[in-house]
């Protein structure tokens, strides 16, 4: 369905001034002069001329008023029916995340670094998917809800940073949190059960917190009938780490282990029918998302994304081209009005001869 709005429509309001201006103008004196006989020298199609720059001017006043307005036509893209998967990417932001254990393009970089190109592209390859973010380090937050609006996403997981959250690893409650997300999806469709749910976990696989237990939390999704893919980022043993002082500014680098609980991971993923990756593989990924698109699609009863096209190029065109005969025709208008001021006089001694006669006739009639 197109509908059409204004971006701006405060400018609107400006309309309201036109007639007032017209009304002010009509309203200014001029001084008159009485001439005898004037109806006989009245030219309606010469004056009609002489109006109509003003009413040019005024009509494409209010065009390039339409024109801020920014009038804009939206067209759906597709149909309302979208055919594609509830997904919920739920990522560690622990300080144990800052280890920078990874080389990309020859530069070191933290975890967290390295799996933001897993997001991108986690949102990028899905653009029919509803897609949410969960957060979690100590306490797992829900950072994005599912959405269609992968640009908003996008920008979102753009500020992903690791301290946002109080420090710890909660896999269990972040697994919980994604649930109810997935869950609240459902009502969407019913109480049924879908298989085009799914969950991918990043982290380093270090559970430390939290209220729910990793393994029960896993259990809890199989109930449930929803797939988690656990994706491991790191590796193990002793691992460079950034040092802060209190103001968050970095005074060093310290070597710290790192014992990344791939059992736990691994148990989850096959608890709830997913898989288990490592992110130093390349191909994980892919890999994931080739699991996913095996599983059964679904439909999604809602507005596909709307696209909006701006209009304003006509009204600002036909209105400076308004503004320029106004002031094309007003250019011309003094030779307009010698132009009448001779026809005037060359009518004048036809008035005069005319006089007398008048006068005879009504001599005769008395």
């Amino acid at each position: 369905m197109i509908g059409a709005s204004f971006h701006d429509p405060l400018w609107l309001l400006l309309l309201a001034l036109l007639p007032a201006a017209w009304l002010l103008r009509r309203r200014r004196r001029v001084h008159a002069v009485v001439v005898p006989d004037a109806h006989a020298w009245h030219a309606p199609r010469a004056t009609a001329r002489l109006a109509a720059p003003v009413v040019l001017a005024y009509l494409g006043l209010a065009l390039l008023v339409v024109a801020l307005a920014r009038p804009q036509v939206h067209r759906p893209l597709g149909d309302d029916a979208r055919a594609g998967y509830d997904l919920v990417l739920a990522i560690d932001l622990s300080t144990s995340m800052y280890a920078e254990d990874f080389q990309r393009g020859g530069v070191t970089t933290n975890r967290l670094q390295a799996i933001k190109p897993i997001i991108a592209a986690f949102i990028g390859q899905r653009p029919n998917d509803r897609i949410g973010i969960v957060v979690f380090a100590g306490r797992a937050y829900t950072f994005a809800p599912l959405t269609f609006d992968h640009e908003w996403l996008r920008r979102q997981s753009a500020r992903l940073s690791i301290g946002i959250v109080e420090d710890g690893t909660a896999v269990g409650d972040a697994i919980g949190v994604a649930l109810s997300r997935l869950r609240e999806g459902r009502q969407d469709g019913g109480d049924a059960r879908r298989e085009g749910q799914f969950v991918v976990l990043l982290t380093d696989g270090s559970s430390n917190k939290g209220s729910l237990d990793p393994r029960m939390a896993a259990q809890l999704a199989a109930e449930e009938g929803v797939p988690i893919y656990t994706i491991g980022a790191g590796a193990e043993g002793l691992v460079p780490t950034p040092v802060f002082d209190w103001a968050g500014k970095r005074i060093g680098t310290e070597m710290k282990a790192s014992e990344i609980d791939s059992l736990v991971l691994r148990d989850i993923a096959e608890t709830t029918g997913g898989l288990f990756f490592r992110a130093t593989d390349p191909n994980a990924v892919r890999e994931a998302f080739a699991r996913i698109d095996a599983a059964q699609k679904i439909d999604f009863d809602a507005p596909p994304p709307v696209v909006s096209h701006d209009l304003f190029q006509l009204p600002a065109g036909a209105g400076s081209a308004l503004l320029a005969l106004a002031a094309l025709l007003t250019h011309f208008r003094d030779g307009i009005r010698r132009s009448l001021a001779a026809i005037t006089a060359a009518r004048s001694p036809l008035l005069a001869r005319a006089a007398p006669d008048q006068s005879l006739r009504g001599g005769h009639s008395r």
